[in-house]
Formats: structure tokens, C-alpha cells, sequence
């Protein structure tokens, strides 16, 4: 047994050396302010993906320290009742946080853990990326220090100087600027306690909203979240005695009027929203933090294509000056496109459009938003769960050659034979969006012709499980998808253009599914951050579906809805889709070197609810396969210029042949293969419109029949057979009526193909 002796010499031994480490570590280390964070202040520089720059821009444009004297006692006052009550008698350090970030650490978690004024005012002048119990350590050393070192007033000082209040603005002078347009000294309460809130994390409490960051930072979700913090902050002041309570009452009651949200420097054009996409990117895959990113220092290098994004956005201004004029038409006003372009077998993405830039005060990207309904592109995915699965009455894969019913206003029905039936507990009918009476055709021809009632009858065949799978695999977040109800087959889900590139890239693939991605290294100080390595290719589906969803859709371009894709003058496939009310449009199409999606969508700018396209344009009713389409070829005439038609795989045979039950008589078995086969109807020529030819019995005349829309003067640009999908979102409600009241108003003798 060890002596006493020997164990208080080691006692005391250990504890002197923790005294002369601390010593050491308290001397050696240097006291902090405001001037020498502001000077390690550094842009982003962002690079195209051949290297060369695309925009350098960070917080050092938007940087300016005050005196305390200048910045109002009630901002003082907001963030010392609401973050360190005791900071006017503490010694600067708190001991429990220091135990939480050893703790955390020790566990495998981050450090963090300081909780007082100054403590947060020592982080603030780090932008170093170490996470280490050193370095927490570190900074305890320092706050100890600048506790003995600096006055109350200069940490305060110092802290509101370097804090990050979001859009870009660094310390109390440039937040006050940003947010309210005058010098911090002349903050009201009410402007105090809103800027003290965002203390707590801007991404989630600017009222603005930062959905590309975080796509549940939505407006709505800030502003509740600001405004309870808001409100809390101002409470726990007049708790405290800081303000009058005249002063609480007038604040309570009037929440701050902000400004909106400006273009920094460079950030014009689609330059923002490129730069927008690489910073989520980045954020999601690191372990930086939004604030350690806008402190700059980072130089990183996008996926994005100089020409490709030129060319997107030339397509979209030449159609938008061709086709809509918002100075002498109401109806044109507030039309938003999105779009985006992936690299199939890759998910590169090389362009986006997402909308009419910063300097135009549109801050949210369109080509990665998320609330815009997809419509029929919503499809293939119920095309290629039939494939992939079958149907509760089939043996295996389902051919796209079995025929359903196309007719009009018709009851669904349950895999047990019984009706889907509404609230009221009568039967739910779907629509088209005209009454054309289709009989029973093959999905092949409903997909072309962009028929409802088939896909809704066969996704609750299918169920509506097994579609949302598919498209899952196929790179449709989790978060967009829609209630799985009869509508659901529709297209009353909504992804982002980007995902909806991404996942019919699937399709282009011959099944193989990589994420979407915008970011292919990032360095800071010139070492390589990781986690900005290619997604790993996966197989989303057979090759055999795959290349069977992409035959079926090149029928989609050569003889349905998106005939005006055949100006592209090379192979391609693709779907038109239009939603309920004409609230969105789209089209998706792809070849094997590029998958591309265009939205266009009517937006109010104060509700951010989407507006009908009724009228817009000076047309009935905006189809994908019109305006849309035409954005989607003209893009892709430019990007694929000088590059080879590589043409599809061969669709091999897949599944069986089981229509529908009702249907006439089985449907024999087929002696070609699938790209060979002919429509139930003559093909007609590209200049023709694609309804079946009438029968003896309709009356036709030069326009064509009342009931087709007419051979002559049909095509897209009304009427049609796609009635949209209901966005009914409540989960036992399945009323999923489509269309415009059954195409009223959209077929007659001008009518058209597509919905």
C-alpha cells in the first residue's frame, strides 16, 4: 500500500500542474475584440464547374462596429434579459456550459456549451472550423481573461458588433440597416426586441422566411416563430425594469414593419440563385454551420455550366416576351418559371432558372421550391409501379398495352370491387378535363393522350404505396409527397424542379438513380472541407421498366401532348402535366445526356398562394404542353448543340396484358414489340392533332368534331383530356374531382389534347 505521504505528493503534484497549465494557458492567450474579427472577415468565392469564377461575395461588404454609445439601452437591454440576465454580475464564464460542451464531447457530440454574453462574444471571433476540447478550453481561458480585462460595456459592445443577425449583416449597425433602413441608434423597443430574436437563429426567425436553407424555415413558420420571440423578449424587459410600461404597451402592439430583402453584390441575374443552391448544398453536407459560412473564407466549386444557365434563361425570356405581356394584360402578371437541368447516370446539376433575380426583389429560387403540384409528369411514376409491381389482380409486371377505361366523369373503385366513396359517403367520380369518349384504351395511348381516369383507377390497382416507392427511389424527397389518395396519381405532389429532373434522369438512366448535387469541393484556407464527393449511383428500377417508361413517353413527344418538343429535331421523351384549376403547368423531358424540368405557375406576391393561369398569356387555359414546352426545347436545342442523338435503349417486352375488369374482351397477345406498336387509333401526322379520327356518327365540319377539338384547328392550346389533379389535402377526404367542370369551356370545336 502507497503511503500517505506518497498520495498527497501526488495529489498535490497533479493539481499544481493543472494550476501551472492553466497559468500558462491564461497567459499565453490574447484578448479579443471587435476590430480583428471584422478584419478576418472574408467573401465566398463561388466557381463554375470549368473553374473559373462565378461570384465572390460574404460578409466583409456588410460589416460596420458602433460604440456602445450608439447602440440604444434598450438593445442592450433586449439581449441581456433575454440570453444573460446575470451578465452584470457574472464572471463571464459558466461553468455548467463548459461541463455540457466536455460532456457532449466525450460522448462524440460538438462543443458547444457557452451560454453567457461573453463567452458567445469569444465565439464570435473565431471563424476557425476546429471542434476540440482544446479549443473550448481555449475560449474558457479567454473569457476568464476578457472578464478581468475588459469593462462590462466593451464585451457588450463587442458582442453586439459581431454577433450574425442573417441576410448577410454582421453586428448591430449593418442588422439595423438591413432590416429597418437607419442607424442602430435609432432602434425603437419594438426594433430591438426583433433583432435581439434573431440572435436565436435567423434561418428559422427572419420573417422572410429561408426555405433554401431549410425548407421549414417557410414565411409562415419565421414569422409565428419571430413573433413569439419577439413578444417573450419584450415581456421579460418590462419584467426586468428596462422598459417602461408605456414603452411595453406601445411596442406589444406593433410588431416592426421590415424592409424587404436586397441583392448583395454580384448576386443578380441567376448568379443568386446558383449561389443560393451551392450554399444549401454545402450546409447539408458539412459540418458548417450558416453562420461559420457567412463569415466567408470558403471557395467553392459548383456543378453549374456558364453556358447551359444562359441558355435556360434565354429560353425562358424569349418565350415569356413571345407569349405574355403583364404591362397590358392583368392576367400575365406574377407568372413565376422554374426549371432545372441534371445530368442523367451522374445528377450533376449544369442550370437552373429560378426566377427573376435578386436585383428584381424575387429572392425565392423557383427551380427549388416546393408547393407547386406536378400534375400528369406525376405519371410515369404510376406507369412504372405498374411495371415494377403489378396490379392485386396480377400474376407479375403489367404491360402497357393493358386497357382501361378513358371515359369521362367515372367511379373508382377499391381493390375489393367497392366505390371510393367521399365524406358524405357517396361515390367519388373522377374527370377529364373534356367528356371525350375514349372507351377502353391502353395505358400507352393514356399516357399519350394525357388521360385522367386510367392512372387514377390504376394507381388504386397498383396502390398508391407502391407509386410513391417508385418515385422515391426514383429521387422524390419524402417531405413533397401528397396524401395517398385517389388523387395522388395525379400529381398533387410537390417536388422541386430539380427533383423532378433528377428523377425522370432515372428513367434516362435505363433505372440508375443518382441524387441531385451542386457542389464538387469546398476549401477553406485552402484545405479541402470533406463531404463533396459524387452521389453513389444506385439502380431505382429494372432497366426493362425503365426503358418501357421512356418508349412510352417518346410516344408522349412523337404523337400526344408534347408535340412541341418534335422541334428539338432529336430523340427525346417526355411528359406535359397541368393541375386543377390551371394553377401550374409542366413539362419534364430528357435525352441521355440531359433530363430537364420547366414549371410555370401563377403566384400572388403577398400570400405566396398559387393563382389560376386561366386566361394567362390570353389563352383559355395554360397547358404543359404548351408554354412549358416550348421553354424545355428551346433550352435544350441550345445545350445539346453539336452533341450526337444517342437515341434509347431497345424497350424490351415486359409483363403481361390484364385490362382493366369490364373491359370488352381480353386484349390478344401482341406480336411486336412494345416500340413497334401502333396506337387502338391511326398515328396522326406531327401538324394533326392527336385526337382518335371520329367516328361516321360525329358531327365535323372545317374545325373539326365537337367532340375531338377538331383535326384542323385542335392541338394545345385548349381543351384536352388531362383534367388535373384535385389538391384536396385531407386524408379521408378522396374527392379528387380534376378538371375545369369536365372540360366545359376547354373541348368544343377548338378544342385540344391536353389538360
Amino acid at each position: 500500500m502507497p503511503s500517505w505521504k506518497l498520495i498527497s505528493g501526488l495529489c498535490i503534484g497533479f493539481f499544481g500542474s493543472l494550476v501551472a497549465v492553466a497559468g500558462i494557458g491564461y497567459a499565453m492567450v490574447g484578448v479579443p475584440n471587435e476590430e480583428n474579427a471584422a478584419a478576418l472577415s472574408q467573401n465566398n468565392v463561388y466557381y463554375w464547374s470549368d473553374g473559373t469564377q462565378m461570384v465572390a461575395a460574404g460578409s466583409g461588404q456588410n460589416r460596420q462596429n458602433v460604440t456602445i454609445d450608439r447602440i440604444p439601452k434598450a438593445m442592450q437591454w433586449a439581449v441581456i434579459s433575454a440570453e444573460n440576465k446575470s451578465f452584470y454580475d457574472d464572471s463571464g464564464v459558466d461553468p455548467m456550459g463548459i461541463a455540457r460542451a466536455v460532456a457532449n464531447m466525450a460522448r462524440g457530440g460538438d462543443t458547444q456549451g457557452g451560454s453567457t454574453i461573453t463567452q458567445q462574444f469569444v465565439k464570435n471571433t473565431y471563424l476557425s472550423q476546429e471542434q476540440s476540447l482544446s479549443r473550448k478550453f481555449k475560449e474558457m481561458f479567454i473569457s476568464i481573461k476578457v472578464g478581468t480585462k475588459l469593462t462590462k460595456g466593451e464585451i457588450l459592445q463587442g458582442y453586439l458588433n459581431t454577433s450574425y443577425y442573417g441576410r448577410g449583416a454582421y453586428g448591430i449597425q449593418a442588422a439595423a440597416q438591413t432590416y429597418f433602413g437607419k442607424e442602430a441608434k435609432d432602434l425603437k423597443p419594438s426594433e430591438c426586441a426583433f433583432l435581439a430574436a434573431l440572435l436565436k437563429g435567423p434561418t428559422y426567425y427572419d420573417p422572410a422566411g429561408n426555405e433554401g436553407i431549410d425548407t421549414s424555415a417557410t414565411r409562415e413558420a419565421n414569422t409565428k416563430r419571430s413573433k413569439a420571440r419577439w413578444s417573450w423578449i419584450l415581456e421579460q424587459m418590462h419584467n426586468d425594469e428596462k422598459i417602461t410600461d408605456k414603452q411595453y404597451q406601445d411596442a406589444i402592439k406593433n410588431y416592426p414593419k421590415l424592409q424587404g430583402r436586397k441583392a448583395s453584390k454580384g448576386m443578380t441575374g441567376q448568379i443568386g440563385y446558383l449561389a443560393d443552391t451551392a450554399k444549401k448544398y454545402v450546409l447539408n453536407h458539412s459540418n458548417i454551420s450558416e453562420k461559420q459560412f457567412d463569415q466567408g473564407g470558403y471557395q467553392i466549386k459548383t456543378t453549374f455550366k456558364k453556358a447551359n444557365v444562359e441558355a435556360l434563361a434565354k429560353a425562358v425570356k424569349k418565350v415569356e416576351k413571345e407569349k405574355l405581356d403583364p404591362e397590358n394584360r392583368e392576367l400575365d402578371k406574377h407568372v413565376q418559371f422554374g426549371a432545372a437541368s441534371v445530368k442523367p447516370n451522374d445528377g450533376a446539376i449544369v442550370a437552373l432558372y429560378g426566377g427573376a433575380g435578386y436585383e428584381n426583389g424575387h429572392f425565392n429560387n423557383n427551380a427549388d421550391t416546393s408547393g407547386v403540384p406536378v400534375g400528369s409528369t406525376w405519371k410515369p411514376f404510376v406507369l412504372a409501379a405498374a411495371m415494377e409491381h403489378g396490379t392485386y389482380r396480377s400474376d407479375g409486371p403489367l404491360s402497357p398495352l393493358s386497357k382501361y377505361n378513358g371515359n369521362d366523369h367515372l367511379k373508382v373503385k377499391n381493390n375489393d370491387g367497392s366505390y371510393v366513396l367521399k365524406k358524405d359517403n357517396t361515390p367519388f367520380f373522377q374527370e377529364n378535363e373534356s367528356d371525350y369518349p375514349w372507351g377502353y384504351i391502353s395505358l400507352r395511348k393514356a399516357m399519350e393522350q394525357s388521360v385522367n381516369t386510367p392512372f387514377v383507377q390504376l394507381g388504386m390497382d397498383v396502390g398508391m404505396r407502391n407509386v410513391r416507392d417508385v418515385a422515391e427511389k426514383s429521387g422524390i424527397l419524402d417531405g413533397s409527397f401528397a396524401t395517398l389518395n385517389p388523387s395522388f396519381a395525379l400529381g398533387t405532389s410537390t417536388p422541386s424542379a430539380i427533383r423532378m429532373a433528377d428523377a425522370y434522369a432515372t428513367f434516362a438512366a435505363a433505372g440508375k438513380q443518382a441524387a441531385p448535387y451542386s457542389v464538387t469541393s469546398v476549401k477553406f484556407n485552402g484545405q479541402e472541407v470533406e463531404g463533396f464527393k459524387k452521389p453513389r449511383v444506385t439502380r431505382a428500377m429494372s432497366e426493362q421498366v425503365a426503358n418501357n417508361v421512356t418508349n412510352v413517353l417518346e410516344n408522349v413527344i412523337q404523337n400526344g401532348t408534347g408535340k412541341n418538343a418534335l422541334s428539338l429535331g432529336r430523340t427525346a421523351a417526355g411528359k406535359t402535366g397541368t393541375t386543377d384549376e390551371n394553377k401550374s403547368a409542366w413539362f419534364v423531358g430528357y435525352t441521355q445526356q440531359l433530363s430537364t424540368s420547366v414549371a410555370m405557375f401563377r403566384e400572388d406576391p403577398k400570400s405566396a398562394k398559387l393563382l389560376s393561369m386561366n386566361g394567362t398569356a390570353g389563352e383559355k387555359s395554360i397547358h404543359g404542353g404548351d408554354v412549358p414546352t416550348l421553354v424545355w426545347t428551346e433550352y435544350m436545342k441550345a445545350a445539346l448543340k453539336g452533341k450526337p442523338d444517342l437515341g434509347f435503349p431497345e424497350a424490351e417486352k415486359i409483363g403481361e396484358i390484364q385490362d382493366e375488369v369490364g373491359a370488352p374482351s381480353p386484349t390478344p397477345t401482341p406480336s411486336v414489340e412494345p416500340s413497334e406498336t401502333v396506337t387502338e387509333s391511326p398515328s396522326p401526322t406531327p401538324t394533326e392533332s392527336s385526337t382518335p379520327s371520329p367516328t361516321p356518327s360525329d358531327t365535323c365540319g372545317f374545325f373539326g368534331c365537337e367532340d375531338d377539338g377538331g383535326a384542323q384547328n385542335g392541338g394545345t392550346d385548349n381543351g384536352g383530356t388531362d383534367g388535373g389533379a384535385s389538391t384536396e389535402p385531407t386524408p379521408t377526404d378522396t374527392n379528387v374531382d380534376g378538371g375545369n367542370s369536365r372540360g366545359n369551356g376547354n373541348g368544343g370545336i377548338f378544342g385540344g389534347p391536353e389538360g
